[in-house]
């Protein structure tokens, strides 16, 4: 049995949708069909499968009215379906082209208006919520898609030059505190103190990663460069130096920001969402984009000690994306293409053993079960890029 034959044996469930499936997370990257779907135009871009079981799950993701309120994002509603329908063209086939430019346009509104929020936030010198800005549900998820498929629309530009703006300062009760403090904790609750946040995922690492991957393909603002310096400096600041090597801590609260000294006395889980991995690729790609090979050096140093702890390791128990096997690997993987020094390529290969002997997950989803995890166990059986560029939903790409 080749590769391709294997794992389309070992991840049959994602053959077919579920016809009775409700709608209510349809059009979820993350959680639905959409992202689910994914995996089915990986497989038909590169040879693995044919192109019927990407439309049915297409399909199932646009059963209801596609969301094109200010609710909508990377892992939801026309922001997510752009992205979909986009790597399904990516091999230079123009599937889709109507709906695809629908969506381009509602994302561009989407934009524009969420941008438009989030200044007058800053002017009014509120604290942020992470859904504001953050991958995930925030403006550098959107951004994430119009860098890569619309990087000519002026709503990439007023994406980047939010995300210069929410570089500035912030004033909280005479407190002097990161321009992308959160006005809750880490679970969204809403508290006096807040947080600021590390992680790829909901922290400002995400938002470092797209201004340096505009850098890199010539998307620029005035004062991005600045803004890039910016949240280097303050990781700088942050990063703890341990026995096994360098850390951050996921997120702190006011008191530890006042104190300068976070409470956690050792890294947490090495995931991309929260953690080395993820913050370590953000640092690289800012290197990278900089020409500041010192600061490649350290950031593929960082990740390679990280690797190195299996004290760290044992707490990767997950198969997924966001916080498993599968989102370390993919992560470390990227990095190891970018890597001045070769020591990356032999972690990627460790890992891809680890996550090619892992079971299917039974949840179809995209970022914590089988979708993704068939993603990056494609990269790692092939290792090469993958065809559709999936990845860069995750800003590691």
């Amino acid at each position: 049995m080749n590769t391709a034959t294997a794992l389309q044996a070992r991840y049959r469930h994602l053959h077919a949708p579920d016809e009775g499936q409700g709608t209510a997370l349809a059009q979820s990257l993350a959680k639905g069909p959409a992202g689910v779907a994914l995996w089915h135009i990986e497989q038909a871009l590169s040879g693995a499968g044919g192109w019927d079981p990407a439309r049915a799950w297409l399909a199932a993701a646009t059963r209801s009215e596609v969301t094109a309120t200010d609710s909508a994002c990377l892992t939801y509603g026309a922001p997510a379906l752009a992205f979909v329908l986009h790597a399904a063209g990516a091999d230079g086939q123009d599937r889709y082209r109507a709906a695809r430019d629908k969506l381009d346009a509602a994302t561009a509104a989407i934009a524009h208006r969420r941008v438009q929020a989030a200044h007058a936030r800053i002017r009014r010198g509120e604290p942020a919520a992470f859904a504001e800005y953050d991958l995930l549900h925030g403006l550098a998820g959107i951004g994430v898609h119009l860098l890569h498929h619309t990087p000519g629309d002026d709503a990439l530009a007023a994406v980047l030059s939010y995300l210069v703006a929410l570089t500035h300062p912030l004033t909280v009760d005479g407190e002097r505190l990161p321009g992308w403090w959160c006005a809750h904790d880490p679970h969204r609750l809403y508290t006096s103190g807040g947080h600021a946040n590390f992680g790829m995922a909901h922290g400002i690492t995400g938002p470092l990663a797209l201004l340096a991957q505009a850098l890199r393909r010539g998307a620029v603002v005035d004062g991005q460069r600045e803004a890039v310096h910016a949240i280097t400096t303050w990781l700088d600041r942050w990063q703890q130096h341990g026995e096994r090597g360098p850390w951050w801590p996921e997120t702190i609260t006011r008191e530890e920001a006042a104190t300068e000294r976070p409470h956690s006395s050792g890294p947490g889980r090495p995931s991309w969402c929260y953690g080395t991995p993820g913050i370590t690729r953000a640092l690289q790609l800012a290197a990278i984009a900089t020409a500041d090979t010192g600061r490649q050096r350290a950031a593929e140093h960082a990740l390679g000690a990280c690797l190195a702890d299996e004290s760290q390791l044992v707490h990767v128990t997950a198969s997924g994306l966001c916080h498993g096997t599968a989102g370390l690997f993919q992560t470390v993987w990227r990095a190891a293409q970018d890597a001045r020094a070769p020591g990356l390529d032999a972690d990627a290969r460790r890992l891809a053993d680890t996550l090619t002997s892992q079971h299917a997950s039974g949840s179809p989803d995209f970022l914590e079960g089988a979708a993704g995890q068939a993603l990056a166990q494609a990269t790692a059986l092939n290792d090469r890029p993958p065809a559709s560029h999936w990845d860069a939903c995750l800003l590691i790409d």
